[in-house]
């Protein structure tokens, strides 16, 4: 088959598939945007029922890690996640995803071996630099005297 630059040129944007790029954007804004929406309802209701500003963000963040919990386990917060991509890692039901996950895969291992020694395959290294990363800036805040 002989070919010069051009007709190549065609024969590959032909053959080569289309980029999913912009539609999975889309979709991790959109579920991204709805789990953050869910978390200021959240914290409305809370706020609506007596609690300060503050108690009320840790309420919406243990539910939402209960949610992501409970959709894991269930197997809901994987179809979820199939269709919204990172828009569904990102906020803190991802890490109750991340946490729940392997812990449901491992279980038959045992509750020590398995599911406790697996539970934080995927977050621990999330947890660790998190930690890490807190305390080093701490340090220096400190040590420069911003704080």
């Amino acid at each position: 088959m002989d070919m010069n630059k051009q007709e190549y040129s065609k024969y590959v944007s032909r053959h080569v598939p289309r980029s999913k790029a912009a539609r999975n954007m889309l979709r991790a804004f959109v579920s991204g945007g709805i789990i953050c929406t869910l978390g200021q309802i959240l914290h409305s209701l809370y706020e609506k029922v007596g609690m300060e500003s503050e108690a009320a963000g840790g309420a919406v963040s243990v539910t939402l890690v209960l949610l992501g919990a409970l959709l894991t386990a269930f197997g809901v917060y994987d179809k979820i996640a199939k269709f919204g991509g990172a828009g569904t890692l990102v906020p803190i039901t991802g890490f109750a995803n991340a946490v729940v996950s392997p812990a449901l895969e491992y279980k038959t291992e045992g509750k020590i071996t398995g599911t406790a020694a697996k539970m934080f395959v995927i977050s621990g290294p999330v947890i660790v630099y998190g930690v890490s990363t807190g305390a080093i800036y701490g340090l220096i805040l400190w040590l420069t005297g911003l704080r």
